[in-house]
């Protein structure tokens, strides 16, 4: 049986492999580098990591900056965090349409990581942003099926994934390829219909 991985570990594994075959993905942080994964990003390209500190209003704009000069900026924010943004999100990236990923660490309940860390919002907060597409991933291959998606998608692209393991019992029964506004049947029924997003 596979063993369940982090979805931090994912990401970050999955960012490493892509900027190792395209020279044009960087990554960016506001402070959270091992909370994020992008310490291991930084090992394997320190040339293309970027921690502006705690400045995420800095961090959205001057990934606008490099999306604006070709590159493929990837932002790696708690997405508790990524709220005090939202202006420059929707002011420097939306709605000049700039393709920029922006990865949302602790999308959810997080327990035990504090009352300010509780990434409640995002889905909320982000779905009214214009031509923005917001994605959750139920399993890691869908994690990486998205990155890879988002990446070559045009736009503002974000991917929100929770604090804790992915379900690897989940990775043979999610998407593999994803296609926007298409959802996976995990198993049918007669009586009802449940509609789910993301992990659960």
């Amino acid at each position: 049986k596979p063993s369940d991985k982090p979805y931090t570990q994912i990401f970050a594994e999955t960012l490493i492999s892509i900027a190792d075959r395209d020279p044009r993905i960087v990554g960016i942080t506001a402070a959270m580098p091992s909370g994020t994964g992008l310490d291991l990003f930084a090992i394997a390209h320190q040339d293309k990591f970027f921690d502006v500190g705690i400045a995420e209003q800095h961090a959205v704009t001057f990934a606008a900056g490099l999306a604006l000069g070709g590159l493929k900026p990837v932002v790696a924010i708690y997405s508790t965090f990524l709220q005090r943004a939202y202006d420059q999100i929707i002011h420097d990236i939306a709605l000049q349409k700039l393709n920029v990923v922006f990865c949302l660490d602790r999308g959810g309940i997080v327990g035990e990581d504090g009352e300010t860390h509780q990434g409640m919002f995002d889905l909320s907060y982000l779905n009214p942003v214009p031509h923005a597409t917001v994605m959750a991933p139920a399993s890691g291959t869908e994690l990486k099926a998205m990155m890879h998606y988002a990446l070559r998608s045009e736009g503002p692209q974000f991917i929100r994934y929770p604090k804790g393991t992915s379900p690897a019992r989940m990775d043979a029964i999610t998407g593999k390829k994803i296609r926007k506004g298409l959802g996976t049947f995990i198993r049918k029924g007669k009586d009802g219909l449940i509609l789910a997003v993301g992990s659960m």
